[in-house]
């Protein structure tokens, strides 16, 4: 019983150190130190929350950073409450709500272009370390705003600066151009079982 066992740690730890030389020849090959477009899409739960957590991160390296929400119109959030005041936070709620509550599209239009102004001055500002564009991929669904004019602004960012976008359906053209995208999928939610959004886990 034991040579089985002592066989199976031999292997392992060969396997091991083969991956050890082929994760070591990867880090070595990653020498382009410079700011990150990241995505985080899909119908799934978590994508802002996902955000929020980069957000607690960066900060933690004594970093700054700024938050534009394009949709979201709630100030009593868990994550506003948390970071709004933040000496190194920026905090803007810039949506009118959602377009099934605010009925109203030349009002979430207008709201859609002056969140992009209030992010276009920040995409340009080479001391900020971090923009989160939460729920911007909506602002494409619904015509808001053109995917090729806010691809063109992120390529022109300071070299050093991540920009992280969140939102459903975001367009081909976004996908292709951010350097990391994560697709968050949709299994179950507690919403369709009839439980309400709860304050800490939802908002």
């Amino acid at each position: 019983m034991s040579n089985e066992f002592d066989t199976a740690d031999l292997r392992h730890a060969q396997r091991m150190a083969r991956k050890k030389i082929v994760i070591g020849d990867k880090k070595a090959a990653a020498t382009q130190a410079r700011g990150v477009v990241v995505l985080h899409t899909g119908c799934g739960k978590g994508k802002s929350t996902a955000a929020f957590g980069v957000l607690a991160r960066a900060l933690g390296h004594g970093q700054t950073a700024a938050v534009v929400q394009f949709v979201k119109s709630r100030t009593d959030t868990g994550e506003a409450l948390f970071f709004r005041d933040h000496p190194r936070v920026h905090w803007h709620v810039m949506g009118a709500g959602f377009t099934w509550e605010t009925q109203d599209p030349t009002r979430d239009a207008a709201a859609a272009r002056a969140a992009w102004e209030q992010a276009v001055h920040y995409l340009s500002d080479d001391t900020l370390d971090l923009l989160i564009l939460d729920e911007i991929t909506y602002a494409f669904k619904y015509g808001w705003l053109d995917a090729p004019e806010v691809i063109a602004a992120l390529h022109a960012r300071p070299p050093m600066q991540h920009v992280l976008l969140t939102g459903r359906a975001a367009p081909p053209a976004l996908i292709a151009a951010a350097d990391t995208v994560s697709d968050i999928a949709l299994i179950k939610h507690a919403f369709q079982a009839g439980v309400p959004a709860m304050p800490g886990l939802e908002f």
